[in-house]
């Protein structure tokens, strides 16, 4: 196999090896577009370096656990980190509780930076740079962020800026898997894992992260579907937590008919978020995926968000004749399912369907995620501020290491005064 060169912002389509020339314009410039644009003001080779702000050696709040033991989640003192020449240091506003973080908790898995017992939780988080590093031009103090999460292993994936698509599994994730996360008071990362964000947008800026795992679900069914002519009317979203309910919204956006499935009642809190934005609400307290077929036909887009492996081989059923099922749940354990042989055999070969799974996200999907809130903003004023059903203080996170009723978003308040 050819070499494959390091992600660079001089690296051009031309530039690289046979076969991933051909990478398609859609993703864009190798480099991330908020630094491409914006090229470094000062410091580094572009001008006087700037020396970062001093800060003495002291010590932060932070949410960490054990990986593998359960209900482990503490708060503890780790050191403060300061930047090097190419790191900026970010002080955390809120974080987001994911379910992910609670099954980290229940230590189902996770895993420890090396030589280091603990991992800090936490992945969905929004900052404020207070200081940089010398050669930093692409961020400065007072900058609103959002940190991303994965972080390449060196694959030829990776390399190319596509560390969502890592080949080679040994990625790192901020929060998950061998590298700290951003329930404490500060964190540092260089800047091209960082989403600079405008002040517009910062009251519901914590929620880019979740938002861009739907944007790239959503923009590879596209992207995919380039192979025939595709214009999709009818999708259905399966699940009403933060990634199916952000995944209704782009559908909606898009003009589609929307239809949500989840375990809610009629009437509920999430049937009637549903329903504000023109979409229809299908409660699984009435009918069965199965069901759904008879009841409002196929569809041309599925988004399986719930996590059930059942839930998601129903859905194959569902598809319409050339359409598309995303799954972004993780369907873990050794559950054995019967699966109807006629979805498979008959209706996914006879009926072109498209079943792709799609974790994680592209830079992009970021920098989509933006232009989205402004969008989802404009049309359905305070709707996505209203996904935020409970605020905690930092110090007391155990609460929200379990799921209330009616949760959707459950964010830590770390240093809301900044």
């Amino acid at each position: 196999m050819p070499s494959i060169p390091p992600w660079d912002a001089r690296c051009r389509a031309s530039d690289l090896p046979s076969g991933i020339s051909s990478l398609e314009s859609s993703l864009g410039s190798i480099r991330p577009s908020w630094s491409r644009d914006r090229r470094r003001r000062s410091g580094g080779r572009n001008g006087g370096a700037r020396p970062s702000r001093r800060f003495e050696r002291k010590t932060m709040r932070a949410v960490a656990v054990i990986p593998g033991k359960e209900n482990s989640a503490h708060l503890r003192e780790v050191p403060d980190p300061a930047p090097n020449e190419r790191e900026a240091r970010v002080r955390v506003v809120e974080a987001g509780i994911d379910g992910t973080d609670r099954e980290i908790n229940a230590g189902l898995y996770g895993e420890a930076p090396e030589g280091e017992s603990f991992l800090i939780l936490g992945y969905e988080a929004l900052g404020r740079v207070e200081a940089v590093g010398a050669e930093v031009g692409e961020v400065s103090p007072g900058d609103w962020v959002v940190p991303t999460v994965r972080r390449p292993d060196g694959c030829p994936n990776c390399r190319l800026g596509e560390v969502d698509m890592c080949l080679w599994g040994k990625y790192k994730e901020r929060g998950i898997k061998q590298r700290h996360g951003f329930f404490s008071d500060d964190f540092v990362e260089r800047p091209e894992y960082l989403i600079k964000i405008p002040e517009a947008l910062r009251s519901v800026a914590v929620l880019l992260e979740p938002l861009s795992v739907a944007e790239k679900a959503i923009r590879q069914a596209f992207r995919i579907q380039r192979r025939m002519y595709w214009a999709p009317v009818k999708a259905l979203v399966l699940g009403g937590g933060p990634i199916g309910l952000l995944s209704m919204l782009l559908c909606r956006l898009r003009d589609l008919e929307t239809y949500v499935y989840d375990r809610d009642v009629p009437g509920s809190a999430t049937a009637r978020r549903v329903e504000e934005t023109g979409a229809a609400f299908l409660s699984a307290q009435e009918q069965s995926v199965p069901d759904l077929a008879r009841r409002v036909g196929r569809f041309d887009l599925i988004i399986e968000s719930t996590g059930n492996s059942r839930v998601a081989f129903d859905a194959v059923c569902l598809v319409g004749n050339n359409g598309v099922l995303s799954l972004l749940g993780i369907y873990g354990g050794d559950r054995t399912l019967e699966v109807t042989a006629e979805c498979i055999g008959l209706k996914l070969v006879l009926g072109n369907h498209l079943i792709f799974g799609s974790v994680n996200a592209h830079w992009t999907d970021f920098e989509a995620g933006l232009n989205d809130i402004d969008r989802v903003e404009q049309r359905w004023p305070g709707w996505l501020a209203k996904l935020i059903t409970r605020r905690l203080p930092f110090d007391r996170f155990q609460e929200g290491m379990t799921k209330e009723k009616d949760d959707i978003k459950t964010l830590l308040e770390i240093n809301p005064a900044v």
